[in-house]
């Protein structure tokens, strides 16, 4: 043992069973040459105690699945963690996640590790992915002691890239189901959010093909390229 181990907090504490899952977990996948058609996408939407990177906390996940180029409503994701923060914020009142639903959710590590066996190897779509992947990455650590390394893509950043025309570049998820005259009936809980992004995402993979856009990994190569030209015109 290190002189100074004891300085540094060990991680979770979790069952036998819950390591024995983790362990189970397959390593997660690059973006591949695969038709986007083929791609089995995992699209999520987070709750969260307030927009703090470092100090808010996971309240809901909510996801859906794109297979085979259709939302596959047999494959869908929800549950509501448990949060010992005793105020809540006014974030409570965009999501409606009250304290007496929040104490009924499920302990956090069980409904992560559930999560990421959802998962699996898929690539993750969600919209302003940074925010979901950094407070999703968090929470895995923290509660699992686990690396989140699947790669995201941003809906936020595919749509002006496909669709320029629309000159919203900055714009929200309101903005793009406006834009593209989507029949939204629900917003602002993680599993409809995650239905309107999945409904949006399909649209742009028919516009990625369109633009000779074939594969996950050619989507991420155009974005790349995109953002780099967007930095540049910045200055």
């Amino acid at each position: 043992m290190s002189l100074f181990s004891w300085l540094r907090p060990g991680g979770p504490i979790l069952s036998g069973d819950l390591q024995q899952r983790l362990q189970r977990l397959p390593a997660a996948s690059g973006l591949s040459e695969c038709s986007l058609r083929e791609q089995r996408w995992v699209v999520l939407d987070l709750e969260t105690t307030g927009l703090n990177l470092n100090r808010d906390r996971v309240l809901s996940i909510g996801a859906v699945v794109i297979e085979d180029g259709a939302i596959d409503f047999s494959q869908q994701f929800e549950r509501t963690l448990q949060c010992s923060e005793r105020k809540l914020g006014p974030s409570v009142l965009i999501h409606g996640l009250g304290p007496s639903a929040i104490a009924a959710g499920s302990a956090p590590a069980e409904a992560l590790l559930e999560f990421m066996e959802f998962v699996g190897d898929s690539p993750v779509l969600a919209f302003h992915a940074p925010f979901d992947q950094h407070m999703l990455g968090r929470a895995l650590k923290d509660h699992l002691g686990y690396k989140l390394q699947h790669p995201f893509l941003d809906v936020a950043d595919i749509a002006p890239l496909l669709c320029p025309q629309a000159n919203i570049r900055e714009a929200g998820l309101d903005e793009w189901i406006d834009w593209f005259k989507l029949q939204v009936f629900e917003r602002h809980n993680a599993s409809a959010d995650a239905l309107a992004t999945a409904e949006l995402a399909l649209i742009l993979f028919s516009r990625a093909r369109q633009q000779q856009i074939h594969s996950p990994l050619n989507l991420q190569q155009r974005l790349n390229q995109w953002k780099r030209r967007q930095h540049t015109h910045s200055f």
